[in-house]
């Protein structure tokens, strides 16, 4: 028989497999959120709302080695956002770009998606997902197809300093971008009269006209050099990046996060000979378009956090027309993490005080996740999700506790 986990009861389960022994008691995820109001005009806003943190729950307070605490600063030839060392520093002398996918079924498989350095997953209405990707160290001649903006878009640029690629977004989304620090240098969209050459159509046969819109980062840097941003950004906070395994991680062969069965469902398999992490979606191998290659990646995070349908409507095409509050994924502050690599997970929690602060990650205070390098998905989940183990060392992830509007 299956049983049936709260993510709470998972970190348990973690922790009594490292301690063998007595069983802290798990901080509850539930969800208290607050509304963010638009974010105000300044270089560096802090975020403006903070969902209650929850208290993490620590499986070691065991000092990292040396090498896990050097992170700051990295080499100035070292990808800040994967730690692989580049062929030369002038490759990071510019502007990250980040760009909005589609990523439903109709256009899978989607172009570009393993040249990412870092990927975000997130649900959007009705339980589908969609993908900002971040490009930094590559540059993929396509990617796409390209889709509209959601309220997450607001924060993972801001966080990558990153010129934000997108096709168009609802009223209220387009007033909060337009109201944001990052409007107009760096947002790039046809809502905003940015067309050809940096958005183009690639018509093909049996996809519908909304999925024919790509771009990639060479054209959208161009942009960003005519607008005189395309420079290397400060990050006032960096990830931590180490070659050693994780000590004391859990191993875990298979994970999945069903965000939408047979649609959306995000399926990881560890693969030891390459070391790296093997995705199907929806029970295929999802690959990328470019390259026919099944998407991989060093590391997967599966990201808790307040997930808040706000006061904007969303038209849901592919669902007869329907309308559905716009989610607001509350990416400050802190929240319960998971951190999958290597054929191991370790649980901890994640920080982000400062809008222009990416995400780090911590088994406790002073003492961070190290990532492997290589490029990383992050999969964000309500903080409600729930759990159940499937056999040993394999997970089953449901997401659950967005909540609705008025509450």
């Amino acid at each position: 028989m299956h049983r049936k986990i709260h993510i709470s009861g998972l970190l348990c389960i973690i922790v009594l497999l490292i301690a063998g022994c007595s069983t802290p008691a798990p901080p509850e995820a539930t969800a208290t959120p607050t509304r963010t109001p638009p974010p105000q005009e300044t270089a560096t806003p802090a975020p403006t709302s903070t969902p209650t943190p929850l208290p993490p729950t620590p499986t070691t307070t065991a000092a990292p080695t040396e090498a896990v605490l050097e992170v700051t600063p990295f080499p100035p030839d070292v990808n800040p956002l994967t730690g692989e060392k580049m062929e030369s520093a002038e490759v990071l002398d510019r502007i990250p770009i980040a760009i909005k996918i589609s990523n439903s079924p109709e256009v899978r498989p989607q172009s570009g998606l393993n040249s990412s350095d870092l990927m975000f997953e997130h649900l959007a209405e009705g339980n589908i997902t969609r993908f900002t990707a971040v490009f930094y160290g590559n540059e993929p001649e396509q990617v796409g197809s390209v889709r509209s903006g959601r309220l997450i878009d607001l924060e993972v640029p801001a966080m990558y300093g990153a010129l934000f690629g997108y096709s168009g977004s609802s009223a209220g989304v387009k007033e909060r971008i337009r109201n944001s620090d990052m409007f107009p240098d760096y947002i790039a969209a046809p809502d905003f009269g940015v067309g050809q050459p940096y958005f183009y159509r690639v018509p093909q046969e049996g996809k519908a006209f909304e999925h024919t819109l790509f771009t990639n980062p060479t054209v959208l840097r161009q942009l960003a050099d005519e607008r005189e941003v395309n420079t290397r950004p400060e990050f006032p906070r960096l990830m931590t990046f180490s070659e050693a395994p994780l000590e004391g991680g859990i191993p875990v062969t298979y994970f999945e996060i069903n965000y939408l069965r047979n649609v959306c469902t995000a399926e990881w398999t560890y693969d030891a000979t390459s070391g790296r992490w093997q995705r199907k979606t929806a029970g295929v191998a999802h690959k990328d378009y470019l390259t026919g290659e099944t998407l991989t990646a060093a590391n997967v995070v599966i990201v808790y956090a307040s997930h808040v349908e706000s006061d904007i409507w969303e038209e849901m095409i592919g669902d007869r027309g329907r309308w559905k509050h716009s989610i607001e994924i509350q990416l400050w502050g802190t929240g319960p993490v998971l951190v999958f690599r290597d054929g191991v997970v370790q649980n901890g929690y994640w920080e982000r005080h400062e809008r222009n602060h990416m995400l780090t990650f911590w088994v406790s205070e002073g003492h961070p996740i190290p990532l492997k390098p290589g490029n990383t998905w992050f999969q964000m989940v309500p903080l409600d999700t729930t759990s159940e183990e499937i056999e040993e060392g394999q997970f089953r992830f449901t997401p659950k506790g967005v909540v609705p509007f008025g509450h």
